[in-house]
C-alpha cells in the first residue's frame, strides 16, 4: 500500500500543485484521471519518489519513501511518460543493473527484452532508440523481479495494438495477484474493466471514487472525472 499524509508540492513558490493530500492507495488498480495539468503526473512522481514533497510523508508498505529508501523502493517500479535513461549505456547494461539491484538472474533481463520486443536491441545505446523503444526498455525493467507497486504514466501511448494487449494483460495479472498498480492514461477504457478505484486531482486536493460503479456507468464516471467534472 502507498500512503500519503499531509503531502504538498510546489514547482514554484506560492503555487502548490498539491496541498495537504491524505491518500491511501490499496492493492488493486487505481486510475489517476483528470484534465491536463491538474497534477496527475506530479502525484505519480511523488508516489514513485522521483519528486520529494515540500511537506508531508509518503510510505510504501509502511516504509518511509525518503528515510527507508532501500526497503520502500525495492518492490516499486515507475515508468514515466518520457523515460530519462542514461544515453550512452546499452539497454542490456541498464537491465543488468536492475537485476543486480533486485537480486535477480540476468536471464530475467533477456526474457524482459524479448517480452517488450527489443530482443535484438540489447546492445544498442539508449540514444539510438526511438521514444517508443525507450518506453519499452523502461517497461522491461519494470517486469524484472517481483514488483508489488507498479506506477505507470501513459504506458500504452505510442504502442502497437499487439503489444498493448500484452501489456494490459500483464498488468491485469499482476493486479489479480495482489499488486498495487497506479496508472495515468488518457485511454482508460482499456484498464477500466479491472480498475478498483479512480483518483482525481482538483485544486491541489485528491478525490477518490471507490468502488467504481459497474457497467456503462463506470465509463461515464471516468469520463466525467477526466473532464474535471467529478
Amino acid at each position: 500500500m502507498i500512503a500519503m499524509r499531509g503531502v504538498a508540492f510546489a514547482y514554484a513558490r506560492g503555487h502548490e500543485v498539491l496541498a495537504g493530500v491524505d491518500l491511501d492507495i490499496e492493492p488493486g488498480l487505481t486510475l489517476l484521471v483528470g484534465p491536463n495539468g491538474c497534477g496527475k503526473s506530479t502525484l505519480l512522481k511523488i508516489a514513485a519518489g522521483v519528486e520529494k514533497p515540500t511537506r508531508g510523508r509518503v510510505t510504501v508498505g509502511g516504509n518511509d519513501l525518503w528515510r527507508d529508501e532501500v526497503a520502500s523502493r525495492s518492490h516499486l517500479a515507475y515508468v514515466p511518460e518520457h523515460p530519462d535513461l542514461t544515453p550512452y549505456a546499452t539497454v542490456f547494461e541498464i537491465l543488468q543493473l536492475v537485476c543486480g539491484l533486485r537480486g535477480r538472474a540476468l536471464v530475467e533481463a533477456r526474457s524482459a527484452l524479448e517480452w517488450v520486443g527489443l530482443g535484438d536491441l540489447g546492445g544498442s545505446t539508449v540514444r539510438e532508440l526511438s521514444k517508443g523503444q525507450r518506453r519499452r526498455a523502461t517497461l522491461a525493467a519494470a517486469r524484472i523481479g517481483t514488483i508489488d507497486c507498479l506506477l505507470l504514466d501513459e504506458p500504452i501511448e505510442g504502442m502497437d495494438r499487439a503489444f498493448r494487449d500484452v501489456l494490459v494483460a500483464w498488468i491485469a495479472r499482476r493486479v489479480a495477484d495482489g499488486a498495487t498498480a497506479v496508472i495515468v492514461s488518457h485511454e482508460f477504457d482499456l484498464f477500466a474493466p479491472f480498475a478498483h478505484r479512480a483518483v482525481t486531482v482538483q485544486n491541489g486536493s485528491c478525490h477518490t471514487v471507490e468502488p467504481l460503479p459497474p457497467g456503462p456507468e463506470r465509463f461515464k464516471v471516468l469520463e466525467q472525472l477526466a473532464r474535471g467534472d467529478g
